[in-house]
């Protein structure tokens, strides 16, 4: 089943980028050999992003000037960049910038991936209309051993337990990666593992034994 995902790095204390939108706190860590972001963008089939996201990249990769970069790191995979002003356009990339009704896009978006997921890779407001809407189906979390104090926060939502399942933990370098569902989807990670934990202490019965 194709799902809708926020992939993402955060410090722990829940903060994608420091006060003066900086990753340099980021790019310090040591990712280690194994890093798991090709394997996740091999099953994305379209993206979306905000506004300031989009500028970071703009300025990081140089693009206006060498948008071969984003075609490198991108192909022809369509982006949704959603804004409320006048942003460049990267030559001959496939953006779409807009605005407005976060479901109307999300369809559209669906149909574009052909069956793969749906990245959302930021911020976090832009991520919060999506869960506001149930359209979020999992979080994924590469957490960095720093502390920011401050900064562009990772989903400025209240998401209760009810609302999020844990499904998978790991180790890659000094990353701490965290897989939640979220949603409907978690409801139903949450009934599967119940009905996982019955059946492994589920009394056995003896071959030919009378019902």
């Amino acid at each position: 089943m194709a799902k809708t995902q926020y992939y993402t790095a955060t410090s722990i204390d829940g903060y994608i980028a420091d006060p003066e939108n900086s990753l340099d706190w980021l790019f310090e860590v040591d990712e280690g050999t194994d890093n798991p972001f090709g394997a996740f963008f091999s099953g994305v089939g379209a993206f979306a992003m905000g506004a300031t996201t989009y500028e970071w990249i703009l300025k990081n990769d140089n693009l206006l000037e060498e948008p071969q970069n984003w075609h490198d790191m991108y192909g022809g995979m369509p982006c949704w960049v959603f804004t409320h002003r006048d942003l460049p356009p990267v030559p001959d990339a496939n953006i779409f910038f807009v605005s407005g009704d976060v479901h109307r896009v999300h369809e559209a978006m669906t149909v574009a991936a052909q069956g793969k997921n749906v990245w959302l890779v930021g911020g976090g407001d832009l991520v919060g209309e999506f869960a506001d809407l149930d359209l979020l189906d999992e979080i994924i979390l590469a957490v960095a051993p720093v502390t920011l104090g401050a900064g562009a926060p990772l989903l400025p939502r209240r998401l209760t337990s009810q609302t999020l399942a844990l499904t998978h933990v790991s180790q890659i370098g000094q990353f701490a990666y965290l897989t939640y569902a979220v949603g409907s989807l978690a409801r139903f990670a949450r009934h599967a593992a119940a009905d996982i934990v019955a059946r492994e202490h589920a009394p056995e019965h003896t071959q030919g034994a009378p019902a």
